[in-house]
């Protein structure tokens, strides 16, 4: 692993272009470890070029704007892939294009990509792991406020305001650090909190309206007529997976929602591992937090009963 992190800090430092991405429909550390990396290589090596692309979503402007760039930017340039555990999912699919590939992830790896691969589950996220990396190399790389306000967006996003099973005392350490920035973390956690009158509307039907298995599945559907009903767009939508999490007798919460071609599912436990559930609907993730893709209503029944399953008794 230590030759890993050797070999990927000295690609940074080889290549004058590096391109940045991440996994489509991203999440706060999806965005915060690759505007984090753009941002600590930028401010050690100024005459780099280094750029973010991808999708953007409208709540997570506040970490950053992602980057539009021509094809011809690729040639002879380094791509790092980060928090994105399969191709399929990597946003824009330029990423081939470069000179050199590495993939830095701390999903579970089931897919293997990239000339470098660094794929570590211990960490609480892709952001940890960036931090944790260029501690190792002081004299290399230096972070600043800008980067220590991305990782720490997605850290804190990641743990689950460190109520997460994976956060750790070195996940705790890392945070700690980031904080000697001043960056108004108090500023992250309101813009992560909060919530248009839409969504909170929404949030109230969830509540009102969501069903359980006798397992202690519980579960909501979201159909494009709900999310048109409250005006409310996708991803934020499926932030609110969390709002059954807090009812007692749910072990397992899932959201299915809908898109144009499929829908997609949100899927978090209470200590049951559900990755597993997740692979066999065309999925993955963490073993209490993972996702999956279906594309009929009639699929979701076959989710429901395999979730029912790994519930204990």
């Amino acid at each position: 692993m230590e030759n890993i992190k050797n070999e990927i800090v000295e690609a940074i430092k080889k290549y004058s272009t590096i391109i940045i991405h991440r996994h489509i429909n991203p999440d706060p550390d999806a965005i915060g470890s690759q505007v984090g990396l753009q941002q600590l290589i930028k401010h050690s090596y100024p005459s780099k070029e280094v750029y973010v692309v991808g999708e953007e979503v409208g709540s997570l402007l506040f970490i950053s704007k992602m980057e539009v760039i021509p094809d011809k930017v690729y040639k002879g340039a380094l791509v790092i892939v980060c928090d994105t555990s399969s191709t399929s999912r990597i946003s824009d699919s330029r990423y081939t294009n470069g000179d050199m590939l590495i993939k830095i992830d701390h999903h579970p790896e089931y897919e293997r990509f990239g000339d470098l691969s660094w794929v570590d589950p211990s960490y609480s996220s892709a952001s940890e792991m960036l931090v944790d990396l260029f501690l190792n190399f002081p004299e290399d790389f230096k972070i600043n406020k800008e980067a220590a306000k991305a990782f720490y967006a997605g850290i804190i996003s990641d743990t689950g305001r460190f109520l997460n099973g994976n956060t750790s005392p070195r996940t705790l350490k890392t945070v700690s650090l980031l904080r000697t920035y001043n960056f108004q973390p108090e500023r992250i956690h309101n813009l992560l909190n909060t919530k248009t009158k839409n969504s909170s509307r929404l949030q109230k039907d969830i509540l009102m309206s969501f069903k359980v298995t006798d397992k202690g599945v519980a579960y909501f559907i979201m159909t494009k007529e709900l999310l048109n009903k409250y005006g409310v767009d996708r991803v934020e939508a499926s932030n609110l997976v969390n709002t059954l999490s807090s009812i007692k007798g749910n072990k397992i919460w899932a959201f299915f929602i809908e898109y144009p071609t499929e829908i997609r599912v949100r899927i978090r436990s209470r200590n049951i591992p559900i990755s597993s559930i997740a692979r066999q609907f065309n999925g993955g993730g963490h073993s209490f937090a993972a996702g999956a893709t279906i594309h009929s209503w009639e699929e979701v029944d076959h989710i429901i009963e395999a979730l029912n399953q790994v519930c204990p008794k």
